[in-house]
């Protein structure tokens, strides 16, 4: 394997995220080169780049000679064929398949074999995306999150096509850039947004179906459960087309109808209440509850004693098929949870909780909907049936690192 130290790079669309990227790769020492469609939209990305690295100086985090040593090293072009001996090549442009396809079947006729293509996508299909490229092995997902410079975490996603000299080569190069890296296959929202939105998607069903109001949904999550943000608090923060996007993505894979997007997540889009960004989305405990208007006829006694396990137990069983099928470790989910949405990892909460406790509970839930997609996972069982049931989710973590210290929540169950 040959190993890539600093190097140069190319970043294609440079909005928040690709300029965030750019930026992480100019801060330890590689040339980057920014790729857009016009001058408007390298200007928008060089004041991103700027507006960042002032703050990191205002913060103390940069001295003023390397924020310009930085800003140096990163130069902004309209045209690929301005980029030249390039070791590796993010793609950070609109979150459209199309698009992304497009790219990458140019990128695929013009660089060589020795040349890694990675997708920013955070939850497109990147075995779709690599399939249009010449050379479909040298194609990676290489997930940042946003803030780029400032989130620790990068999700690394392989296909049925990845070369492993490509997958061992982006690991390492994600090592040098100071970010903790975690691996998966290709699927829809890869560990972190697919477990995250599915249970922003559930919490969104339980308030249109009157299982409890938002405030109290919000309100039991952060002082029983232990998150740091209620669901829709957190709706509102990452913007509900997105939490829309990412839920269509996963239920086009899936066809579970739990995965379906809540009715009443598509009518807030449609009524353009997409959070912080619009103004308005959930709300707060000052503006009407959303759901108040949908829900009116079907409201019953809430169950606000049930909402944690409700919300959290398929959250957990999804996190144990992850790693029974081979699609995770245990240690990259805990850490990408943790990393990615400051949530505590589902294993140190199936460890806190019990094993048994957390079978007999989704069993409950299994018997109650009778969602097939709510049954228990095998994995879950036989960690059960285990005669000592800890020392087996013990035996079953085992990390491959060191795992940053996590938060713990308190039990759910």
């Amino acid at each position: 394997m040959t190993t890539i130290s600093t190097g140069s790079a190319i970043v294609i669309g440079l909005g928040t995220m690709g300029a965030g990227i750019a930026e992480v790769f100019a801060r330890e020492g590689w040339r980057v080169y920014g790729i857009d469609r016009d001058q408007a939209a390298l200007d928008r990305g060089h004041q991103i780049l700027a507006s960042s690295t002032d703050r990191a100086v205002a913060k103390g985090k940069l001295s003023p000679s390397d924020r310009d040593a930085l800003l140096a090293r990163i130069s902004v072009h309209t045209d690929l064929d301005d980029a030249s001996e390039v070791d590796l090549v993010v793609e950070a442009a609109v979150e459209d398949v199309q698009t992304k396809r497009d790219i990458f079947a140019d990128l695929g006729a013009r660089f060589g074999a020795e040349v890694i293509l990675a997708t920013n996508t955070s939850s497109l299909s990147v075995t779709e995306i690599a399939s249009a490229a010449a050379h479909p092995e040298r194609v990676v997902g290489l997930h940042f999150f946003n803030p780029a410079p400032v989130q620790q975490l990068v999700e690394i996603v392989t296909t049925v096509h990845t070369a492993d000299t490509v997958s061992e080569q982006i690991g390492s190069i994600v090592d040098q850039l100071g970010k903790v890296a975690i691996q998966c296959g290709d699927r829809a929202g890869f560990v972190v947004n697919r477990l995250l939105v599915g249970y922003l998607n559930r919490a969104i069903r339980l308030l249109q179906d009157g299982f409890a109001s938002r405030d109290e949904i919000d309100q039991v999550m952060v002082t029983s459960a232990g998150y740091p943000m209620g669901p829709f608090e957190l709706c509102d923060l990452v913007g509900l087309d997105v939490v829309l996007a990412v839920v269509e993505q996963i239920w086009s894979e899936t066809r579970d109808r739990i995965d379906a997007p809540a009715p009443l997540l598509r009518q807030l889009v449609a009524a353009g209440r997409l959070g912080r960004k619009s103004g308005l989305g959930f709300g707060t405990a000052t503006e009407p509850d959303p759901s108040a208007q949908v829900n009116r006829a079907r409201r019953r006694e809430t169950r606000v004693d049930e909402l944690p396990g409700a919300l959290v137990l398929p959250y957990l069983n999804e996190a144990l098929r992850m790693v029974e099928s081979g699609y995770a470790s245990c240690d990259d989910i805990d850490t990408g949870m943790q990393l990615g949405c400051r949530m505590p990892g589902p294993f140190d909460l199936i460890a806190e909780i019990g094993v048994v406790p957390v079978l007999t509970a989704q069993q409950m839930i299994f018997a109650e909907t009778a969602e097939p997609a709510h049954r228990p996972c095998h994995l879950l069982e036989q960690l059960a049936a285990a005669d000592d049931p800890a020392a087996a989710l013990a035996a079953l973590r085992r990390p491959r690192r060191d795992s940053p210290a996590r938060p713990t929540s308190g039990k759910v169950v």
